[in-house]
């Protein structure tokens, strides 16, 4: 129609040229990538734009309008902007910039866990059974900042009932969007922001805070939900849904969709949620390990500026374990979080011939009968025919099995390593097969509960599973009987670390010991989308166990308000717990002893932090040095910073290895050779009794000799700052990294730092 009412209102000449101009602007929009392009501190601490950013944006709105796509100011200084890659080659080279870099996608990493660290808590010094995340002011007026896919604010955990006035230092916005009025934010949701998405022509699509996927309002609910009483998964997990600082309020940026979670999009939160006024954001999501270069790093780059001004920021570790170096958001300010599960299972019991009980796991709601009556058989039994292997028939992969033989049966099938194949698969082969039962040997699967709907089916551990194929093979017409999952809780052991959390060491600086901390990420209940019951979903991830510890942050700012972001991580870590519900130590899924390159510092505590004896406070210029540390020079550094003390300067041999000596809750030590020592220092900061005296107690690997100088501590007033050093030496060779750990006490507080010692590096 546009074309119609040019041709009858202009000339042909005017025609030609509109046309043109169109097709070069979708030329130009479909040619041209979205770069960010990184300019360091804000012009003020007010916010504004800095003048060079000004002629920078103005230059490339001249060419074209819609150029810019996104514009930072208030927490730090840049833009991101369509542009080809010798304008981002240009724009690089310019004055006043740090960065430039295409803008990347991010993925997610994706009320049973809150009184499970509450019992958990219990009997461990610095705590109690009433204190913790049910303790008030439980979070009360602080401000959480969730950076997710949006949220569904008709979900009832976040009513916000007997909630008092939203404070009065917030200062953002509730944003009108597609189904989300600004009516939908109240006193629990004080905020929510949404960031333009655009097609293909770069055409800007309707937009939304409304979450559409569901991550976002699990997260936010297990942060910071109202509790809901009644709360299920179609009748499993029943109980009380509750987040871990329901005082708190929530602030919701969406930055992620469907397609991931835009880079640009990331800083853009950034850079409104510390002009909103938030105390804590919360980031389950990340990059691919491996993509940890600070200076193009979204998360790094937002986070950074967000510790700056005095803003907690929370991440998760990463969904790419077991393997190790696969942890991301490692940045020395960012607290990373692990993941691990609660003392509740998902029993799915399986009855064999005879009446011998297999204890499965997973989540379904079949109806088969409680008798052992439906015939048995392995996967390899049902082969099709001669091209399939036996290992594709043991596997249940598809197009791998025999109708006539798996039609009315159950069968077992094991998931192999490295096929390629998920549980949903092999599930659907068999399915489609004509059976009636489907039974996975998995160890992985076991732990972390999937769910199979209506179709009954079980994930059973590699040594039940091999108990049920000696069955198999010892009789001569087996049977069995898959049950309805029921919910048990006070299962043992827990917590474990699961198979998907991301480990350390950080690949990028093996002298940071990451992740931080753990938390529950297994089999979550928490809200979801929805119109009709339930409203409530069960997830696993580290997107799960990021939005506990962001909870545990607000509760700890809002009770001793004056503390940064520093001082509330080194309370968290110091303070976590390293035994399970045996009073053992912390194991993974595959029975091993945890360490912290599994579980950092160890299981978050819910009351230990709120009163942790004694702190580490890690300054800006500690993260300053880290930058030099990591290959950033001065000049780089005083673009970044607003806060470049005038007398700081770069060391003259910076290396990653004084990254050992950033006052940091845990130590890392790499290349330590054996016969030779190397030393770090800390500083602690009494946050307890006026007068205390505290002694070190170390725990040490056999071969590694530890000694801590002064071995003790007398503080004689409250705030008061001592320093001691650390000399580690190795008496032997040994391939394997050294763990262990130097705790703090005067009887009263036990204030724990893990560490771990290479000789690689």
């Amino acid at each position: 129609m546009k074309g119609i009412s040019l041709f009858f209102s202009f000339s042909l000449f005017v025609i030609v040229s509109c046309i043109r101009e169109e097709a070069e602007s979708a030329s130009q929009a479909k040619n041209d990538d979205i770069y960010i392009v990184y300019m360091g501190a804000a012009a003020s601490s007010n916010g504004g734009t800095r003048n060079d950013q000004m002629q920078l944006v103005s230059s490339l709105i001249k060419r074209n309008k819609n150029t810019v796509v996104h514009s930072y100011k208030n927490g730090f200084s840049g833009f991101a902007a369509r542009l080809s890659e010798a304008e981002a080659q240009s724009i690089a080279q310019r004055p006043g910039v740090v960065s430039v870099f295409p803008d990347p996608v991010l993925q997610l990493h994706t009320t049973r866990s809150w009184d499970f660290l509450k019992y958990q808590t219990v009997d461990e010094t610095n705590s109690s059974p009433s204190s913790g995340s049910d303790s008030s002011p439980n979070g009360a007026d602080t401000i959480i900042g969730i950076l997710d896919t949006g949220i569904w604010p008709e979900s009832k955990s976040f009513n916000d009932k007997g909630m008092g006035p939203i404070p009065a230092r917030w200062k953002g916005t509730c944003m009108d969007g597609h189904d989300f009025g600004a009516s939908k934010c109240n006193k629990k949701i004080v905020g929510a922001r949404f960031y333009e998405e655009f097609d293909g022509r770069g055409t800007k699509m309707a937009g939304s805070a409304r979450d559409e996927n569901g991550h976002g309002t699990h997260v936010a609910s297990t942060a910071a939900g109202s509790p809901v009483a009644g709360a299920s998964y179609y009748g499993l997990a029943a109980g009380t849904a509750k987040g871990g600082s329901p005082g708190s309020r929530i602030a919701v940026y969406r930055v992620c969709t469907s397609n991931g979670c835009r880079g640009s999009a990331i800083m853009k939160a950034f850079d409104d949620a510390i002009a909103d006024g938030v105390d804590v954001l919360s980031l389950s999501l990340g990059s691919s390990p491996g993509f940890e270069e600070l200076s193009k790093n979204p998360i790094a780059i937002g986070a950074f500026h967000a510790v700056e001004k005095g803003i907690v920021v929370v991440c998760s570790a990463g969904n790419s374990g077991p393997d190790p170096k696969t942890v991301v958001n490692t940045a020395p300010w960012i607290l990373t979080v692990a993941a691990t599960t609660i003392d509740r299972d998902f029993e799915t019991d399986i009855i064999l011939g005879g009446n011998k009980l297999v204890k499965g796991g997973g989540i379904n709601f079949g109806n088969m009968t409680k008798s052992a009556v439906y015939p048995l058989i392995q996967g390899y039994s049902a082969k099709l025919n001669k091209r399939i292997t036996e290992e594709e028939a043991r596997g249940c992969v598809p197009d791998s099995l025999d109708k006539n033989k798996v039609k009315g049966k159950i069968v077992v099938c094991e998931n192999l390593q490295n096929d390629g194949f998920s549980p949903s698969d092999r599930l659907l082969e068999v399915k489609s097969r004509g059976g009636v039962g489907f039974i996975l040997i998995d160890d992985d699967l076991r732990t972390v509960a999937p769910k199979f709907e209506s179709f009954p089916a079980a994930a059973v551990s590699r040594k039940d599973g091999t108990e049920i194929i000696s069955y198999i093979k010892s009789t001569r017409n087996p049977v069995a009987s898959i049950l309805p999952t029921v919910s048990t809780t006070k299962y043992k052991p827990a917590p474990v670390v699961p198979y998907f959390s991301s480990r350390g060491p950080a690949g990028n600086t093996p002298n940071l010991l990451k992740p931080d901390i753990t938390a529950p990420g297994v089999t979550i209940l928490a809200a979801w989308p929805g119109n009709k019951q339930p409203m409530f979903n069960i997830l696993s991830g580290t997107s799960m166990s990021c939005p506990h510890v962001s909870g545990i942050a607000a509760t700890v700012k809002a009770q001793n308000p004056t503390w940064g972001p520093s001082t509330i991580k080194s309370a968290i870590m110091t303070t976590a717990i390293q035994t399970n519900n045996l009073k053992a130590p912390i194991t993974t899924n595959f029975g091993s002893k945890a360490t912290p390159y599994d579980i950092g510092a160890g299981e978050a505590s819910t009351s230990g932090p709120l009163k942790p004896g004694l702190v580490y406070a890690t300054d800006v210029a500690d993260y300053l040095h880290f930058l030099c540390s990591v290959g950033y020079d001065i000049s780089k550094i005083k673009l970044i910073s607003s806060t470049v003390p005038k007398d700081f300067s770069c060391p003259k041999h910076s290396s990653s290895e004084l990254v050992s000596n950033m006052n940091y809750p845990s130590i890392a030590i790499s290349g330590l050779k054996k016969y030779k020592t190397k030393k770090v220092t800390r500083t602690v900061t009494n946050v307890g009794e006026e007068a205390s005296v505290y002694i070190a107690i170390v725990e040490a690997p056999t071969g590694l000799r530890v000694q801590v100088i002064p071995s003790k501590l007398e503080f004689t007033n409250k705030n008061k700052k001592l320093s001691y050093e650390v000399s580690f030496r190795a008496s032997s060779t040994t391939k394997e990294d050294m763990f262990g750990s130097i705790t703090w006490t005067n009887g009263k507080y036990k204030v724990r730092s893990p560490f771990v010692v290479s000789n690689s590096g």
